[in-house]
């Protein structure tokens, strides 16, 4: 069997759209966080001002210590969500590409069975053996992939769920010291 021209111009135009689409979600990611880091900057220089005003009306050295009690608390607070949200936006990312893969690979599997059910109606007489041995190999193919597939799932659940637990052990720490302290 051979490739046509349409079939190559058919493949070249898929490939071009998933790298249009691919590209769209990385600019839209990038947004996200610049939008992010600029809200974050703004509100730090805003903090800034106003603590600095705060240090600069302090009448002795005990007003200073609570005053900076009280800018600890919501610049841990600040920053944990900070982290969150830098979070939320990877992982929404990671599960788009995620899913943009799969349709691709879905798609290419797709292809290549029907490639090899083509080149099987077409194959000489006695190439039987050998067009099943290309058949058993795809499927086993086929089965290894969704096996790494399913373990790269199970690892990657695992690690959101360790990191999920890290940030709430670490939110848990910072507010009991912040307690401890006032």
């Amino acid at each position: 069997m051979t490739i046509n021209t349409e079939q190559l111009a058919a493949a070249n135009k898929a490939n071009l759209d998933s790298l249009v689409e691919l590209t769209q979600k990385a600019f839209s990611s990038i947004e996200k966080l610049v939008e992010l880091n600029m809200q974050a900057a703004r509100e730090s220089l805003e903090q800034t001002a106003e603590q600095a005003k705060a240090v600069l009306a302090v009448k002795g050295p005990q007003e200073l210590a609570a005053l900076q009690q009280d800018f600890l608390k919501p610049a841990q607070e600040k920053a944990m969500a900070y982290g969150r949200q830098v979070y939320d936006i990877a992982t929404s990312t990671q599960a788009e590409v995620k899913k943009m893969a799969e349709a691709q690979m879905a798609a290419a599997k797709t292809q290549f069975s029907t490639l090899v059910e083509e080149a099987t109606k077409n194959a000489p007489q006695g190439s039987e053996a050998a067009m099943a041995m290309v058949k058993t190999a795809m499927t086993n193919a086929s089965s290894a992939f969704e096996s790494v597939q399913k373990a790269a799932q199970q690892a990657t659940s695992l690690a959101e769920t360790n990191l999920k637990n890290l940030g709430e052990t670490a939110e848990k720490a910072t507010k009991a010291a912040t307690k401890r302290r006032a």
